[in-house]
């Protein structure tokens, strides 16, 4: 590939991420030319359905939510539909007195561990930059171990949290669309069940018919797989599908 040709690609795609060094720049173009009209229809619909301000609900929305939300939309999109916005707009200044309230040291030994091996590969969370979002992330992650005490904090959540930060760009609504996540929309007793693989509780699995992790739901059935209750922790997607969870 000629010089020319690979630096018509940022080699930073809008997400932060950096693009490999085989990133084949010619095919991605050839895909983006022709895809681009799609796109663009996408956004002119999306536009017009959020020009009243609100984000309406019905099977219209759900159709367009799976065929992908617009970047420049994701944030309201995604609090609106999951009840984040509503949830963060009846508790007022909750999320910064988590923040200040006591300590936990495990929790934040914890928490500290893993900010370096989020997205390794994402400049937005490598300390050489300013602002640099591990202070975000680790902010976002202690409050909810605060606010979620049956979870606290397991491997796998600074992911999830570190991709709605990319996306809000809002410490706050990255809190509550966590909780939205898991307390309401990942598979029950999801992380509580991760924690237990892992050996970092050591619950039995009677004690895992405890409080579950979100509100008002039960723990797991022991005959449901474990990969079944894993793979949304696994994979955390970069395109339009996690609002596919989302009640409409």
């Amino acid at each position: 590939m000629e010089p020319a040709e690979r630096s018509r690609v940022p080699r930073i795609d809008p997400y932060g991420f950096e693009r490999p060094e085989d990133f084949d720049a010619a095919a991605y173009e050839e895909f983006l030319s022709g895809y681009l009209v799609t796109l663009t229809r996408r956004a002119v619909k999306w536009s017009r359905l959020l020009q009243g301000g609100g984000v309406p609900r019905g099977r219209a929305v759900k159709r367009y939510v799976r065929k992908g939300v617009p970047l420049e939309h994701r944030a309201r999109v995604w609090m609106a539909l999951s009840g984040a916005q509503a949830q963060m707009d009846q508790n007022p200044g909750y999320y910064h007195r988590l923040l200040q309230g006591e300590r936990n040291p495990r929790l934040e030994d914890a928490i500290r561990t893993d900010l370096n091996r989020t997205f390794p590969d994402n400049v937005k969370f490598r300390t050489t930059t300013e602002p640099c979002l591990q202070k975000t992330l680790h902010n976002v992650l202690l409050a909810y171990g605060h606010h979620n005490q049956a979870v606290g904090y397991c491997q796998g959540m600074n992911f999830i949290a570190g991709y709605l930060i990319l996306i809000t760009n809002n410490e706050e609504e990255s809190f509550w669309l966590l909780d939205a996540l898991v307390g309401r929309i990942l598979p029950e007793n999801i992380f509580r069940t991760w924690k237990l693989i892992h050996g970092h509780c050591r619950q039995t699995p009677r004690e895992l018919q405890g409080p579950p992790a979100g509100t008002g739901v039960r723990a797991p059935s022991p005959g449901i797989p474990i990969s079944r209750l894993t793979i949304p922790l696994c994979r955390v997607d970069t395109g339009p599908s996690l609002p596919s969870f989302l009640p409409l």
